[in-house]
């Protein structure tokens, strides 16, 4: 099921990042492998898609990011 959320941090160098989930709790760690659009480094409050995993310790992860088009004003009205 795909969540949403929006990049809370993100480092090139590391090629790894933060994501807040939209529906609150802990931002989720991701890796550069997880974003679907690679050529572009995600940007701070970006939104994005993304599905979750459980690494082998019990931890999540998010994975599948994929860049959220469009307006998000009107999606939050949807939404209301």
């Amino acid at each position: 099921m795909t969540q949403y959320g929006k990049i809370h941090s993100y480092d090139a160098t590391k090629g790894a990042g933060m994501i807040k989930p939209e529906k609150g709790g802990d931002a989720l760690p991701f890796a550069k492998a997880d974003l679907q659009q690679q050529a572009q480094a995600p940007q701070a409050e970006q939104r994005f898609g993304y599905d979750t995993k459980q690494d082998n310790g019990g931890k999540a992860h998010a994975i599948n990011l994929q860049m959220e088009q469009g307006d998000d004003d009107s999606s939050a009205k949807q939404q209301s």
